[in-house]
């Protein structure tokens, strides 16, 4: 059963906008909504005036002073006076939460046409800054002080794997994982990092790619950024630029906070926000053509596979050996390059997703363009598996 069949509508993506994501210190908050926002209804042949609903998903948590930026998108056009407009919080998951408010209020008939957007402004802020920003999303670390911030919460996870499953190559995996990403990047305009490391580079400490958390490196860990996404949802086709692309499915499941309370290498509510988007879809893993996946460090790109299903557990090691997550594999993951080369502005990231999945389903993807792909799944975590969405994407 599709959505559409369990609830009696499309939901439509229509148009969509993508900022370049990187250190941009010529823009603002408010400028990165706006060309992200004027892109995508631009695209999806609507006019402002026909925006129902306004979500933009931010983490913020104190990087930035101004902590109530839900009417930014107004500043598009005046057509936007008065259009409700709401802020979504999730930590890293934030884009994808604002997407699936956006897609329930369609649902629940409050609103016909839905504009989400995700941004976040990151690099004007210090280390320390950023580090204690991403250590709010944890229970445990929550304004305490912390040499490796939320690296070090992955390393732990990482450290966990290996004990459990045996850390022989893991290492070397996580170097391969990342050498992919950095590899897909490098197609990708919208990227931070465009540069080919290869695998010995990623797989290698040195004095350019130190030790950040053992074992994680630096090329394991995606960089902190600027950037924004939009996306027009609607449950009619809007005559825009594109094709429309449907949502399938989606699935939503939040772990439980404090650690002691969650296994470290299952990603149990990571797993099941999986279940729920394919069953709500009706498909099976072997009818994607490919997904992009929060890899905010390799370890959590290697329990995705796992937490998909594409693999057991502890198994994930398997899809990178016999190349199946790569470009020409048969489940390509992170063509854009991911987290890990295309930066991780937290509160867009979801849209991106969102947005580089669409850009894949109607052929205008550019040099990241695989061939004729028809299916994908886009996958956002907040905090250490808590906060999981999982969208199904088709093109129409």
């Amino acid at each position: 059963m599709s959505l559409k069949e369990q609830f009696g509508k499309d939901i439509l993506l229509t148009g969509w906008g993508h900022s370049r994501f990187g250190k941009l210190t010529d823009e603002t908050l408010e400028s990165l909504i706006v060309h992200v926002a004027s892109e995508a209804i631009a695209n999806s042949g609507i006019e402002p005036g026909q925006i129902d609903e306004i979500y933009l998903g931010q983490f913020n948590s104190g990087m930035m002073p101004l902590a109530f930026p839900s009417s930014l998108a107004l500043q598009v056009s005046d057509q936007l006076a008065n259009v409700p407009a709401t802020r979504v919080e999730n930590a890293c998951a934030s884009g994808s939460a604002a997407f699936q408010q956006g897609t329930k209020s369609l649902l629940a008939g409050t609103a016909k046409t839905v504009l989400v957007i995700g941004a976040e402004k990151m690099t004007h802020a210090s280390a320390d800054v950023v580090g204690a920003a991403l250590l709010g999303a944890d229970y445990d670390m929550a304004g305490h002080a912390s040499t490796t911030g939320f690296t070090g919460l992955f390393a732990d996870v990482a450290k966990h794997y290996g004990k459990r499953y045996g850390d022989g190559m893991l290492g070397n995996i996580l170097g391969t994982i990342a050498a992919k990403n950095h590899r897909n990047g490098v197609d990708n305009p919208y990227a931070q990092l465009r540069k080919d490391l290869g695998e010995e580079f990623c797989q290698t400490v040195s004095d350019k790619n130190p030790m950040v958390a053992d074992p994680l490196r630096r090329t394991d860990c995606s960089p902190v950024s600027d950037g924004a996404a939009a996306v027009v949802l609607s449950t009619t086709p809007t005559g825009g630029v594109t094709a429309p692309v449907r949502l399938a499915g989606f699935g939503h499941a939040n772990d439980f906070f404090p650690a002691e309370r969650r296994d470290p290498t299952a990603f149990a509510a990571t797993r099941m926000s999986w279940q729920r988007a394919m069953v709500m879809a009706g498909i099976g893993l072997e009818d994607l053509d490919f997904a992009e996946v929060h890899d905010c460090f390799t370890i959590a790109e290697l329990l995705m596979y796992e937490a998909m299903g594409l693999t057991g557990p502890g198994e994930g090691a398997r899809a990178v050996e016999e190349g199946w997550v790569f470009r020409d594999g048969k489940l390509p993951i992170n063509v854009s390059g991911g987290l890990k080369a295309k930066g991780h502005p937290v509160g867009a990231t979801g849209v991106s997703q969102h947005v580089i999945a669409a850009m894949q389903l109607t052929g205008t993807a550019g040099g990241m363009q695989l061939d004729n792909p028809r299916r994908a799944a886009v996958q956002n975590m907040g905090g250490v598996g808590m906060a999981n969405y999982v969208s199904v994407l088709e093109a129409v």
